[in-house]
């Protein structure tokens, strides 16, 4: 054969091969069929390829101008491999074709399956009988027949698409799920797939038809239509379909408008604006209902006052620059308990925090501004715990760490300042002891701290560590003092003037020494540790607003704190050690454990968790005595999938069980359990009057093949009573989930409307999803607020 015509034949098997990849597709139905070809249709390959052809026999029939590469054809070509019984080119037609057992396999993995594929010479018109494509992904696509017309559309016929692979031991058995059309047609410049005359089946049975439909190419990323429908199932809502429409409005611009009918409280319409900036997003949403029957709610809750209900939402989140950034997330609705009810998803919180900030992170610093209001969920039609709440305008925090040593050890600074106000004093009796969460009127603060430390490490291998640290508060108050008689009384030394100042210096040292061991199959590190702080007393403890400080526990984790308490309106004062140890071990075999035990002593000076407070934040906590109670958690995980943990506090003088949680857990491939224990002692003065006893168990059962059944429950035991429980059924393969759960809690405090709920789900891969009542959530769900 000439040079000239196999450079020819050369060029035309590149056009076959490059053609035909790129006429399949890549990422499913309706991801799309042959987008990347009919966009580019010519390949794009550089002259330097090497094209490597392999057959039994090269014939060339001059008479008929036709090149045959006859048996056991192999081609390579720029990361194209074909397999052929055997490859024609006609000259006179410019027409190339490969026949019998044609196998294509593109750079991306893709293989195309065709008992005929013939292609012009420029592969924008082209024809491929018996046609089969498999993704990398593992979709799949038949279809009796393919062409390629005008260049620009890609036509199958009787095609049928499928994610789920065949079965192995009957091939012939109908797949899960497939999605079968006379026609579908791939339109390369209206980038749209239509699919006419279709049919969803399950199991080889049809369940939906539609005459037509056309839905946006894989290369379309947004484009106008309806999405997937879901449904809902509520105990005072009634079964409900939300079908959603996307529209797109500009580049940087969209819009979801969802329609909810339910069938006890009417319809539910749910708007949501979504803009893009360069540097950010904005959304707006709204959404409302009047409600058909809201005696179905309890009497004399918001959900059953209230007809017309409804919420508007703006959430925005700005990048100024590479390191500072602007947003907000707000939310006003007409009633307090409306979008906890409806369940809108990232607006039905318990406590949806409202904010606006202003952050700034550096190398070495770090900025923090916001503005805080706290909307109270629930079905109080007084609003109470909301307007109880502190309005925070604002609060700022800066950290800054000095870019070089100071005596050789680092200087880090932290400044916060805090302004809020309260309409509602918040003042409660538990057991015989008022608490003052909060005090109606305002105060400020402004907090300065500066630190200074370094580590020494000596020949023996003793870690040493000096501290130095000063802060000063500076407060302004213009808040109405606790009661001193009547209904609530406080004992505490309440500084009522309208100005405060305080201060507290800090000498700190602390040991540490690292010993490893390690034996023939394990290795071993104990480190004991040792803290001094030396410190004055705390100044006006008990005498000033405590907002940030209030929620307080003792434990292992925070033992070897400098400052136990959670934020700055308290200061840990007085002389204090913390002393104890971690271990961890690992063994070859695969075993592991760790653990960390100590105890904290009051050495000198007044004890700031023995001191009066508004809301005896150190009643009962293990720290109000000299001498602490000894705080400790450990855990061992085994090869075999058992973890146990555990995390305690236990009474200094009789070892009594004070609070701490008890975890198991067991994972294989079939199962999948953990049950917790947790166990709080009673702290009447600071708002707990008994004990508090729980038991938590899940667990996930596999039981054949693709099936699972899952379920959880919530023991409270002083009460003997299941507070929360779930259980549901999964199916999960290569191609489809289906999950249905059952939820139940009690809710004494009437925040919720229902007090049961069904959820469904159930997902087909690359298609989409269908929903059924909330998220489901095989793992969590029963432990949710």
């Amino acid at each position: 054969m000439a040079a000239g015509d196999r450079k020819t034949l050369s060029k035309q098997l590149v056009a076959l091969f490059v053609g035909a990849a790129l006429s399949t597709y890549s990422n499913g139905l309706p991801a799309a069929f042959a987008q990347d070809a009919l966009q580019n249709m010519k390949p794009t390959v550089s002259g330097d390829e090497k094209l490597i052809l392999s057959a039994n026999e090269l014939v060339y029939n001059k008479d008929a101008q036709i090149v045959s590469a006859i048996g056991g054809v192999q081609i390579n070509y720029a990361g194209y491999k074909m397999v052929s019984q055997r490859v024609e080119y006609n000259q006179q037609t410019g027409r190339l074709m490969a026949l019998g057992n044609v196998e294509l396999v593109g750079p991306d993995g893709n293989r195309m399956y065709a008992d005929k594929l013939d292609v012009t010479d420029d592969f924008g018109n082209g024809f491929v009988n018996a046609l089969r494509i498999e993704t990398a992904d593992n979709t799949r696509l038949v279809a009796e027949t393919g062409e390629r017309v005008g260049g620009t559309q890609m036509i199958l016929n009787k095609g049928v698409y499928t994610a789920c692979l065949p079965c192995a031991e009957k091939p012939e058995r109908p797949p899960f799920w497939q999605v079968k059309a006379e026609r579908v047609i791939q339109d390369g410049v209206k980038h749209t797939i239509r699919l006419e005359k279709a049919r969803f089946e399950l199991l080889g049975h049809p369940l939906a038809y539609v005459p037509w439909i056309e839905v946006p190419d894989n290369t379309v990323k947004r484009k106008s239509g309806f999405l997937f429908p879901s449904f809902v199932t509520a105990q005072n809502l009634g079964f409900g379909l939300s079908v959603p429409y996307y529209y797109v409005i500009s580049p940087s611009s969209d819009l979801t408008v969802t329609g909810t009918g339910y069938t006890t409280q009417g319809f539910l319409l749910d708007a949501e604006y979504r803009q893009r900036f360069e540097n950010g997003t904005h959304t707006l949403r709204m959404a409302g209902i009047n409600q058909l029957s809201p005696e179905t709610f309890t009497a004399g809750t918001s959900d059953a006052e209230n007809d017309l209900r409804g919420v508007v939402a703006s959430k925005g989140d700005f990048q100024i620059n590479p390191r500072w950034a602007f947003g907000w997330d707000v939310m006003a609705q007409s009633d307090n308990n409306f979008s906890r009810t409806y369940s809108l998803k990232g607006l039905d919180y318990s406590t949806k925090t409202n904010q606006v900030y202003l952050t700034g992170l550096g190398k070495r610093n770090y900025f923090d501004l916001r503005s805080f209001y706290f909307d109270v969920q629930n079905a109080d039609t007084n609003d109470v715990a909301e307007r109880q709440q502190a309005i925070v305008y604002p609060v700022m925090d800066y950290h800054f760490v000095a870019p070089q040593p100071l005596a050789g050890g680092e200087l880090s600074a932290d400044i916060n300042f805090t302004n809020l106000s309260r309409t509602h004093d918040d003042f409660y009796s538990v057991a015989g002891f008022d608490r003052f969460r909060g005090l109606d009127g305002q105060t400020s603060r402004l907090t300065g701290e500066l630190e200074w430390k370094r580590t020494f490490v000596t020949p023996e291998g003793f870690l040493i560590t000096p501290l130095l640290a000063a802060r000063g508060d500076a407060l302004a108050l213009n808040m109405t003092p606790p009661p001193t008689s009547g209904t609530f009384v406080y004992d505490g030394n309440y500084d009522d003037s309208n100005a405060a100042t305080r201060s507290m210096f800090t000498a700190g040292l602390e040991m540490r020494y690292p010993i490893l061991g390690t034996t023939a199959n394990s290795t071993h590190l104990f480190e004991p540790i040792v803290q001094i702080y030396a410190r004055p007393d705390e100044r006006l403890a008990g005498g000033l607003p405590n907002e940030d400080a209030q929620s307080f526990v003792f434990d292992a984790t925070s033992l070897f704190e400098r400052d136990k308490f959670a934020g700055y309106d308290r200061i840990e004062g007085g002389t204090r050690a913390n002393v104890g140890f971690q271990y961890t071990g690992t063994f070859d075999n695969g075993y592991k454990l760790h653990g960390i035990f100590g105890q904290s002593y009051q050495l000198g000076g007044q004890n700031s968790f023995d001191t009066a407070d508004l809301v005896n934040v150190g009643a009962d906590s293990g720290l109000e005595s000299d001498v602490s109670d000894f705080v400790g958690l450990g855990g061992i995980e085994t090869p075999q999938g058992i973890a146990l943990a555990a995390s305690y506090r236990l009474d200094e003088k009789n070892l009594g069980f004070r609070r701490g949680d008890l975890t198991a857990g067991f994972q294989n491939d079939n199962l999948q359990s953990q049950l917790i224990y947790t166990h709080v002692s009673a702290q009447p003065a600071y708002g707990f009057a008994e004990d508090n006893d729980e038991i938590q168990a899940k667990g996930t059962v596999k039981f054949k093949d693709y099936w699972s059944v899952f379920g959880g429950v919530a023991w409270d035991l002083q009460d003997n009573t299941i507070v929360r429980k779930t259980f549901g059924l999964t199916y999960e393969d290569e191609c489809t989930i289906f999950t249905i759960a059952y939820s139940e809690k009690r809710d004494t405090s009437a925040e919720t409307a229902s007090d049961w709920s069904i959820g469904a789900r159930l997902t087909f891969r690359t298609l989409g999803d269908i929903n059924l009542g909330g998220a489901v959530d095989t793992n969590t769900t029963i432990y949710q607020n």
